[in-house]
């Protein structure tokens, strides 16, 4: 679990083909990996990962065929991205409950500076449009952000210089695709709605 406050930028220096993905390896910029140990799960650019070693102060992970597939970003050597550490009970949620599962890639439409902010407008694909509400929450490539409006199948966020300036979204430009995350109690909502349906649905057949 994670809260999508990114903690440092990391770039990956190798990206190795194996059998059923890629493996990793990658700087963490200037998060530190003092209590970081083999095991730990760590977002990336959003997307939930586990270590598997630490050395020269890099850390590896591996990818599997079918992550890379609905995610991006996690496959160029030399690219920038958005580290996290997993969340400790003890820490303080200072943006939302992420789960670091990738729902889906979305397109910048636009990315346009309004003085020391941007406006971001971001295309998302049908299945998750439900999902996402004015003033709700949801995570691009690991940064938990607020929608400030939904539009059709669009989505518009404004980026404060605080975020630009801590992580990689200051370097979208319209075209690029970002890993997106609705809000995960969107999701049990509608879970809870479909159950109820359905209980309803067989109590009317029963009677």
């Amino acid at each position: 679990m994670f809260t999508g406050i990114v903690e440092a930028v990391g770039e990956i220096k190798t990206a190795s083909p194996q059998e059923n993905g890629l493996s990793l390896r990658i700087a963490p910029g200037k998060l530190s990996l003092a209590d970081t140990k083999v095991g730990d799960s760590i977002a990336v650019n959003g997307v939930c990962l586990t270590v598997i070693a630490l050395a020269d102060n890099l850390l590896s992970v591996d990818v599997s065929r079918e992550t890379l597939q609905c995610t991006q970003g996690l496959d160029k050597p030399g690219g920038k991205v958005n580290l996290e550490k997993s969340l400790r009970l003890s820490d303080r949620l200072g943006g939302h409950l992420v789960s670091g599962h990738v729902d889906g890639v979305g397109e910048v439409r636009e990315f346009q500076s309004l003085g020391e902010s941007c406006l971001l407008a971001i295309r998302l694909p049908d299945s998750l449009l439900k999902y996402v509400a004015k003033k709700g929450s949801i995570t691009v490539n690991g940064v938990s952000l607020t929608v400030n409006r939904v539009e059709d199948n669009e989505l518009e966020i404004n980026l404060i210089p605080h975020t630009l300036a801590e992580t990689t979204l200051k370097g979208l430009e319209a075209g690029a695709r970002v890993n997106v995350e609705v809000d995960m109690l969107a999701r049990y909502v509608e879970r809870l709605l479909v159950m109820d349906d359905k209980r309803r649905s067989e109590r009317s057949i029963q009677t």
